[in-house]
Parts: C-alpha cells; sequence; structure tokens
C-alpha cells in the first residue's frame, strides 16, 4: 500500500458514524468482531479484575468515538475523562452519553462485557454506570506539548489508548515522542493499556484510506520500556480475517506501570 495516497487522521478525520458501523457494529456482515469487540473485552477486564489497578481518575485516549473498551473501567473508576480530536468524534460520543435519537447502538458489546464478568442481568445498570463514569469529554491537539493546553488535567492514574497510536503517529520516532506526552499526563505507578493493530498501514472508512503506522509487539514492547514502563502483560491474537478494508495482521494488548 502506497501510503502517500492515504489520508492522516489529525489532518483529514474521517466518519464517525462509519466507523463504528465498519469495525464496531452487530451486523451480520461486520465481520471484526473478535478483534475489535471480544478481545479488547476480554483482556480489559481480566486486567481489572486482577485488583491492582485502582484510583480516582482515567484518561481515554482512543480512536473515533468508539466506547465498549471502557465497560471493565467504569466499575473501579468513578471519574473518566475522554479526549478526542475532533468535533465530530465528540459529537457522536456525546449522543450515545446523552440518551440521544440516533445515537449508535452499544448494546452487543454491553451484552458481552456483562456476559465476560458473569453478570447477564446487569445489562441496564452497565450502561448507566458507564454514562455516569464519563464526567468530561474534551478535545485535544496531540501536536501540542500539552495536548489540552491552555487547560490542565489532574494526573491519572490510569489511561487506556485503542488504536490511537496507530493513526497519530508519523513513524515510529512519533509514536514514542506521542507515548511520552501520554505519560506525561500519568502518575508515578500509573498504569497504561494500549490495543493496535500489528503490520497495519491503512484501514478504510467509506472511500477513504486512512494511514496506520506499521509496527511489531517487539517495537511497542522497545516503546513502552523506553518511555519509562514496566510491562506487565502482553497478548497477541492474529486475525483470521482477509479484507480489503484494513491490511492488519495481529491485535495486541499491553498493559504497563509507570516507574
Amino acid at each position: 500500500m502506497d501510503s502517500s495516497a492515504c489520508k492522516l487522521y489529525p489532518v483529514d478525520g474521517f466518519d464517525s458514524r462509519q466507523f463504528l458501523e465498519i469495525y464496531f457494529s452487530d451486523k451480520p456482515e461486520m465481520v471484526f468482531g473478535e478483534e475489535s469487540l471480544i478481545f479488547p473485552i476480554k483482556n480489559l477486564t481480566k486486567t481489572f479484575a486482577a485488583g491492582h489497578i485502582k484510583g480516582e481518575i482515567l484518561i481515554d485516549l482512543s480512536l473515533g468515538p468508539m466506547i465498549h473498551h471502557l465497560y471493565a473501567a467504569c466499575e473501579f473508576f468513578k471519574h473518566i475523562i475522554v479526549l478526542k480530536n475532533t468535533d465530530r468524534c465528540i459529537m457522536e460520543l456525546k449522543r450515545w452519553l446523552d440518551t440521544r435519537t440516533g445515537a449508535f447502538h452499544w448494546g452487543h458489546a454491553t451484552q458481552l462485557h456483562v456476559d465476560t464478568e458473569g453478570n447477564r442481568d446487569q445489562l441496564q445498570d452497565k450502561e448507566e454506570k458507564m454514562r455516569s463514569a464519563v464526567q468530561h469529554v474534551m478535545k485535544c491537539d496531540f501536536e501540542k506539548e500539552n495536548i489540552i493546553e491552555p487547560l490542565d488535567l489532574p494526573l491519572a492514574d490510569c489511561i487506556i489508548s485503542a488504536w490511537l497510536l496507530d493513526v497519530i503517529s508519523k513513524d515510529h520516532d512519533d509514536y514514542k515522542r506521542k507515548l511520552g506526552k501520554f505519560s506525561r499526563l500519568m502518575k508515578p505507578g500509573a498504569c497504561i493499556m494500549l490495543i493496535g493493530d500489528l503490520d497495519t498501514t491503512y484501514f478504510t472508512v467509506g472511500k477513504n484510506k486512512i494511514h496506520m503506522l506499521k509496527y511489531t509487539e517487539d517495537f511497542a514492547r522497545e516503546a513502552l520500556v523506553g518511555a519509562g514502563f514496566v510491562i506487565d502483560c502482553c497478548k497477541v491474537k492474529e486475525t483470521k480475517v482477509v479484507s480489503d478494508l484494513i491490511d492488519y495482521k495481529a491485535v495486541i494488548f499491553i498493559a504497563a506501570r509507570k516507574k
């Protein structure tokens, strides 16, 4: 894939609703569920259930207006701050948080969470708890040293970042720089959980191919260690999906602690 033919997410953005429908919906033709829904949900639930990650504030830095990866976190953090770099993503996310007409349906992801946790009768409670926990949705700029300038946030006890570094990083050095900016939002001893795709160069939304940084498990580990983290857990799931929409080979989940 010629990277010069790809759009850059921080510059060009994409249609947020199309993104959700293609990669996170419950439509029969949505073939990415094992990697985009089940793998993150199971690993996040297991990691939080271990009981080592606690605190007051969790910051989410993830791609698009997805919300499903935060269900596990809302059981452990009452204050979740979501940072997005496009107005379109913020609008789409707030539509769900405010239960507006036409909001994206996340019921299938909620069901996956309660099934994974063994609490099948708590479907409605889970959605209410999530909406209560997400207290702020704020705009940010990943090119600035302080990505929410001119504001300052209290340091986080945990950061979750799903697929974002993959698309905002121009190259491997830029990935490490952006990871360093994430680290500066965290307390010493805080946990970061990264979800990303391996050996990927693009994904497609509508007619547009969007740049993704190609990297390996070894690189992701090296970047975290170089940024001052100690890796607690790393899981990789190879994809069985063959699609012209995206050329990823595997999905990765890493949990690490800031020294």
